[in-house]
């Protein structure tokens, strides 16, 4: 297979003009990533180390495989989160090496999305919509929030629960570190300030930068601050993640979740800023980018990878134009691990902590869930849900309960859709809903009525019932039904069948039965189901030239109401 190097086309187009812009932000953008991806490392419970070496292979795979100039593909909260919930259950039943374990992780990620990548199933990611993403980010959110309670606190915390992190934390409140958490709560001031009033500065790299730096002058290590463990000098070994084999199963399932949310986050942040600066991109070719990015994350020690919108909005702010931007970052975060290790080594896990906790607060937005409940109940109502069951189940549970309440959703919807029976509206050209107009009327002996969703197994008795209603409900008997189909795409053989036998229940109360505004699709099926040869000449390209054909079979004298 020719893999498409969207690189390679990124080089032979590129503009002098547009490296200032990208090098400031590759500069800006590494100065967040690295102690941003050291902290995702403590997150994903392999250390920081793995978090920079995660992020040097996602960004090089990134720049000739990505179809985003702005998209900054590394660690990121979500999949760490998921990482470690997986990894920690893996090790805790079969044993072996915690880091091993996160690596194969992130090589079946790769492997599943280059998988739905060959198989063209990039559609799938649009099963998370938007308030079950709200509330899926809202429930992971919480969960890094109470994972960073021991680091940022000093407590040593056992349980691996959401419920069982928080009743111990308030159980042992009498043994917190006060320089800790004095610490912690004074980086996390900083940081948030800094983002109201300074958005554009790295303020992650500064609060370490500042934290290390007080830690170093006031010999706060000695007084019982936590540092990081030592960053290994140089680059990682290429290697394939061999495990015993039971392993390979259970994280084989893990890693197909994984891979919906973290594509999902792909692509949704892709899409974010193609819609903003006015470009397009390639679901599918974010789909294999993010698979080869996460096979070679793996290859390279690291763990599963995803894109981070923070990033990629400092890139954005900044100008950036291309993922040459991408480039500069890898270069300096390798320059980082090549020499500026030792510096890495001074920084205090409370920092990487409180950076945790700093992004799981910028994944909560309120105003969403305000604007879902002013805009749709319903919607209002699925992003709670979806963050209850986050909440309360494991994440790889919640990411399973999100897709099934979006396929639920979207089968409610297309069930019991909305249906409308046409007529004309004093004054406004067309047909229209009657019930959206007061005064309009249908032409009396002529039902029109229209279904808004394809005909299938789930809706035909809904449909046929609905159908049956408009027409007892009509103020004149009904001698023509017609059927506005222009919403039905398709049907399947239950719909075929439907039609079949309400035409003959029509037939029988002497009403007859038309289609309208037929599509090439379904007029296919409806011949190959028998039922286009039962309606004979009763199908009409429009509203207008059925409305004629009634007209003509009474004279052009409509029945009059009733009464």
């Amino acid at each position: 297979m020719v893999l498409p190097l969207q690189g390679w086309l990124t080089l032979r187009h590129y503009r002098l003009r547009w490296l200032p812009p990208d090098v400031l932000a590759g500069l800006t953008v590494a100065a967040y990533l690295v102690p941003q991806c050291m902290a995702y490392g403590e997150l994903a419970g392999v250390g920081p180390a793995p978090g920079l070496w995660a992020s040097l292979p996602a960004l090089l795979v990134y720049f000739w495989l990505g179809s985003s100039p702005q998209v900054s593909v590394g660690p990121e909260s979500t999949t760490a989160v998921m990482t470690a919930a997986t990894v920690g259950t893996l090790v805790a039943t079969y044993g072996g090496s915690y880091a091993l374990i996160a690596a194969l992780l992130a090589c079946l990620v790769g492997c599943v999305c280059l998988v739905a990548y060959l198989a063209r199933l990039s559609f799938l990611a649009d099963l998370l919509s938007r308030p079950i993403l709200i509330g899926y980010m809202t429930g992971v959110a919480v969960m890094m929030m109470v994972g960073q309670l021991g680091k940022v606190t000093g407590l040593t915390i056992e349980s691996t629960s959401l419920v069982g992190q928080v009743l111990e934390f308030f159980s042992h409140l009498d043994r917190i570190h006060l320089p800790t958490l004095l610490l912690s709560l004074g980086l996390l001031g900083f940081l948030l300030v800094g983002q109201a009033y300074f958005p554009r500065l790295p303020g992650p790299l500064l609060a370490v930068l500042l934290a290390t730096l007080v830690v170093w002058l006031g010999d706060l290590d000695g007084q019982g601050i936590a540092l990081v463990e030592p960053i290994p000098a140089g680059f990682p070994r290429p290697q394939l993640p061999l495990v015993t084999g039971a392993e390979v199963g259970p994280a084989l399932t893990a890693a197909i979740g994984i891979a919906v949310v973290a594509y999902s986050d792909n692509v949704l942040t892709a899409r974010a800023f193609a819609t903003r600066n006015r470009y397009t991109i390639d679901p599918g070719q974010e789909l294999l980018a993010l698979g080869m990015a996460n096979l070679a994350a793996g290859l390279m020690q690291g763990f599963p990878v995803s894109s981070s919108a923070s990033r990629a909005s400092i890139g954005d702010a900044l100008g950036s134009k291309t993922q040459v931007y991408s480039l500069v970052s890898w270069a300096v975060v390798g320059a980082v691990l090549l020499w500026l290790r030792p510096l890495l080594g001074l920084f205090p896990k409370a920092a990487l902590g409180t950076l945790v906790i700093y992004a799981a607060t910028r994944l909560i937005d309120p105003q969403e869930f305000g604007r879902l409940r002013r805009f749709r109940w319903n919607d209002f109502a699925l992003a709670v849900l979806t963050t209850l069951g986050v909440l309360a189940t494991d994440l790889l549970v919640g990411v399973a309960i999100a897709v099934a309440l979006s396929v639920i959703e979207l089968l409610a919807r297309v069930a019991r859709p909305h249906d409308a029976v046409m007529g004309k509206v004093p004054g406004l050209e067309g047909l229209h809903d009657i019930s959206d107009w007061p005064g309009a009327t249908t032409i009396p002996g002529l039902l029109l009525y229209r279904y808004d969703a394809p005909l299938f197994f789930a809706n035909v008795e809904d449909f046929k019932r609905r159908a049956l209603r408009a027409i007892d409900l009509e103020s004149s008997p009904v001698r023509w039904f017609v059927l506005n189909a222009e919403a039905i795409g398709e049907m399947d053989i239950t719909a075929a069948d439907m039609l079949a036998d309400l035409y003959d229940e029509l037939t029988a109360r002497g009403i007859t039965m038309g289609m309208a505004r037929v599509k090439q699709d379904l007029y296919m099926q409806l011949e190959r189901s028998g039922l286009l040869a039962r309606l004979g000449d009763h199908i009409y390209f429009t509203l207008p030239s059925a409305i004629a054909a009634f007209l003509k079979s009474t004279d052009g004298k409509p029945d009059l109401p009733a009464g």
